[in-house]
């Protein structure tokens, strides 16, 4: 069976608007993962909330993972504060198995998340959670916790985040 890392969010400093950290929430959704991770036969190790991206990949890394999965929230730069929403799942572009994740990814959250349309993939050479694993990797921004609606969907939908990732 598979063996994935979860890497939920460790930023404590991202405020949700709604009250609440980008750290916060994103271990919760992880927390709800784990039940369905253990019920489905996935073996998972993840991060804790001391531990930052560096330290997340270079435990990673030390393992035998088959996939790496990051889990955070947006926020819009400063001049669009608040007007963004959306999910965006980024992988890297040589990276056959992590496209294929982030598409699922994609196709499950179109289901759930109230904006479709505004649910997509892309490929990054940037993020290191995603170029620096040994494993294949995706990074979720799973809505943006500047925008009310958006933070208020994350919060009130933790479960079915959960159930839509695994």
């Amino acid at each position: 069976m598979p063996i994935i890392y979860l890497s939920p969010s460790t930023q404590e400093g991202n405020l949700y608007i709604t009250g609440g950290t980008e750290e916060q929430y994103m271990n919760l959704v992880a927390d709800a993962m784990e039940p369905i991770l253990r019920s489905s036969g996935i073996q998972f190790q993840r991060n804790t909330p001391e531990m930052t991206a560096a330290s997340s990949i270079r435990q990673a890394n030390a393992g035998n993972f088959d996939f790496y999965l990051a889990l955070h929230s947006n926020a819009a730069p400063d001049a669009l504060s608040g007007q963004l929403r959306g999910t965006d799942v980024y992988y890297a572009p040589n990276s056959i198995w992590g496209q294929r994740m982030a598409n699922i990814i994609v196709s499950n959250f179109k289901v759930i998340y109230p904006l479709p349309n505004r649910v997509r993939a892309l490929s990054t050479t940037s993020i290191g959670e995603v170029v620096k694993t040994r494993a294949p990797a995706v990074l979720v921004e799973i809505a943006y916790h500047d925008n009310v609606n958006d933070a208020n969907w994350i919060t009130g939908n933790i479960q079915a985040i959960a159930r839509s990732l695994v």
